[in-house]
C-alpha cells in the first residue's frame, strides 16, 4: 500500500442498491449537506440489483474515472450491514471510497494496483447510529468529511487484507459476464487483445463469432461482439436483449473458442442464426 496525497475537489458520488422509490437515498443526501452543505453530490447509479456486490464493483469503476482527482465515492451495496463486516475508506487512483469491507471496491483496487485503506472509526459517523443503515448515518457523512479535508489518515486504523473477487481479468480462455446492462449486452471479461482472429465466445445456449465496430452496423436481431465503452468485449444484439437471447445472466462463465475447435455439432449461435 502507499499514501498518494489528494487535494480534495468538493465532489461527492452516491452508488447504491437502494433503488429510488424509497427514502434512502433522499436520507443520505441529506446526510451529506448537513456536515458539508457546498460538496457537490452525483448519483452513479441506485439501481444495482439487491446485494449484487458484483454490479456495484463494476459500476463504481466504469465510473470513477471520469469524475476530478479528490473526487470521493460513496458505495453502499451492504448485504452485511450490522455484521461484523468493516466500513473502510480507501485511496486509490487519485480519488478515495468509502465501503463496506466486502469486496465492491475489488474492481478499483485492481484497476488502482496501489492504494491505502484505513478502517472507519465510527465517531466519524452520526451521534446515533442505526444497525440497519450505515449508509446514511456512517459511509456518507465519513464521505462529506473527506470531501471538505479531512485527513485520510484521521479516519482509521490501517486497514489490511482487504475482501478482493476473483480478478476480472480472462486467463486460460476463460472468463465471466461482468456485466449486464440495460439493453441486455453482456460485457464480459475479455479484452479485445483477447481474442486472436477468428476465435468465438461461448455462453449461455450458443456460441457468438460474428463481430462490429457499431451497434448499429449489424441487423437487428442479430448477435455479435463489439468493444464497448468499457474496454471490454460485449456479447451484444442490436435492437434486442443479447442477455434474453442466450439465458446468459452475470457471474456467469464465458469461453473462448478458437476458430477451428468448433465442433459441427455444436450448437453455434451466430449472426446469421438468430432472429
Amino acid at each position: 500500500m502507499t499514501r498518494s496525497p489528494v487535494r480534495p475537489a468538493g465532489v461527492l458520488t452516491l452508488t447504491t442498491d437502494f433503488g429510488t422509490r424509497d427514502h434512502y437515498v433522499g436520507a443520505m443526501k441529506g446526510a451529506v449537506i448537513s456536515v458539508a452543505p457546498q460538496v457537490r453530490v452525483f448519483d452513479i447509479s441506485h439501481e444495482i440489483p439487491s446485494f449484487d456486490v458484483a454490479e456495484g464493483a463494476f459500476a463504481i469503476a466504469q465510473s470513477f474515472p471520469h469524475y476530478p482527482d479528490g473526487t470521493v465515492h460513496v458505495v453502499v451495496i451492504d448485504p452485511g450491514v450490522g455484521s461484523a463486516r468493516r466500513p473502510v475508506a480507501v485511496a486509490a487512483g487519485g480519488h478515495w471510497f468509502v465501503a463496506p469491507d466486502n469486496g465492491v471496491l475489488s474492481l478499483v483496487l485492481e484497476a488502482a494496483g496501489r492504494f491505502e485503506a484505513r478502517e472507519v472509526d465510527l465517531r466519524h459517523g452520526l451521534p446515533r447510529m442505526s444497525t440497519t443503515f450505515h449508509g446514511r448515518d456512517l459511509f456518507a457523512p465519513v464521505g462529506a468529511r473527506l470531501a471538505i479535508g479531512l485527513p485520510f489518515d484521521e479516519i482509521g486504523p490501517e486497514a489490511t487484507a482487504l475482501v478482493r473477487m476473483d480478478p476480472a481479468a480472462a486467463s486460460d480462455g476463460c472468463g465471466r459476464v461482468l456485466h449486464v446492462d440495460g439493453f441486455g449486452n453482456l460485457v464480459t471479461s475479455f479484452r479485445a487483445s483477447d481474442l486472436p482472429e477468428g476465435a468465438s465466445l461461448a455462453l449461455g445456449d450458443g456460441t457468438v463469432s460474428a463481430r462490429a465496430r457499431a451497434y448499429a452496423s449489424m441487423p437487428a436481431g442479430r448477435l455479435f461482439l463489439i468493444v464497448g465503452s468499457s474496454g471490454y468485449v460485449e456479447v451484444s444484439m442490436n435492437r434486442g436483449s443479447a442477455a434474453d437471447a442466450l439465458g446468459v445472466r452475470a457471474g456467469e462463465a464465458v469461453t473462448l473458442v478458437a476458430d477451428d475447435s468448433v465442433s459441427a455439432g455444436s450448437r453455434t449461435q451466430s449472426v446469421s442464426e438468430v432472429e
